[in-house]
């Protein structure tokens, strides 16, 4: 294992394609860094990553989080205390191994009986997690506040995902916004997804943070996403995975 393990959180407006490019730098780094170990985390509720890696998720985090604060409304303290000095363990026999990499789904967001001191010491477990791996891939739902409260406090490379469009970019901007506030993280860039016009990109920009790509639309990719074919089974020289190849490279990550 390396000295400093290298997180890579995906962010953007829903629906930008953020599960597809994540997937596709996970699949890039099991092929150039075969000896590295690798950990996908599933931080959207919709749980697309494993899809997008063909993986089958049996539980969530958040499985593990429902059964501790159900032990403590239902007055049982003690078995709670017990189930959350247990939670290392049980996080890491949730951990999914594939051959290559290791998953992990969050789960749904905080509902009803959140519990803060419960959700604090999981983000510990998995920032601890986190450290057993060389790189970290994290699929965010729309917006960093929740990779931050949920998962994990420090990344060490935040990539922005828009689509050309003005709602696209502002909500970019928004999340580099927040997470100069809320997230440490070392160097930050945007990929332009799914842009049908090249002449528009002159146009496209989210303020203050360097082009990593801009990926044209891919219909081939599209018809494997509706079919639910994982990220392993498109071509090499698929956009995504060019474009996803030179945001990493720009990134010294590849």
């Amino acid at each position: 294992m390396s000295d400093k393990t290298t997180i890579i959180a995906v962010s953007g407006k829903g629906g930008v394609g953020k599960t597809s490019l994540s997937a596709a730098f996970v699949r890039l780094l099991t092929e150039e860094k075969p000896d590295a170990k690798i950990l996908a985390i599933d931080a959207d509720p919709a749980i697309g990553l494993s899809t997008a890696l063909g993986v089958e998720v049996t539980q969530t985090l958040d499985d593990i989080r429902k059964s501790i604060v159900t032990s403590v409304e239902d007055g049982r303290p003690k078995e709670a205390i017990e189930m959350l000095s247990e939670a290392r363990f049980r996080i890491i026999d949730s951990l999914i191994e594939e051959k290559a990499f290791s998953f992990l789904a969050i789960g749904r967001p905080e509902g009803a009986g959140c519990y803060c001191k419960v959700n604090a010491y999981l983000k510990e477990v998995i920032s601890l997690l986190a450290g057993d791996f060389d790189y970290v891939v994290i699929d965010g739902e729309a917006g960093i506040e929740q990779i931050n409260r949920r998962v994990m406090e420090k990344v060490t490379h935040l990539i922005l995902v828009t689509d050309p469009s003005r709602k696209g970019t502002q909500v970019a901007e928004t999340i580099k916004r927040v997470a100069d506030e809320m997230v440490m993280y070392e160097k930050c860039g945007v990929i332009i997804n799914r842009v049908g016009d090249p002449d528009v990109l002159p146009y496209v920009h989210v303020e203050g943070v360097p082009l990593l790509a801009a990926i044209p639309d891919d219909k081939a990719h599209a018809g494997n996403d509706i079919r639910g074919l994982s990220v392993f089974e498109l071509p090499g020289d698929a956009p995504v995975m060019q474009g996803a190849r030179q945001a990493l490279e720009k990134l010294e990550i590849l």
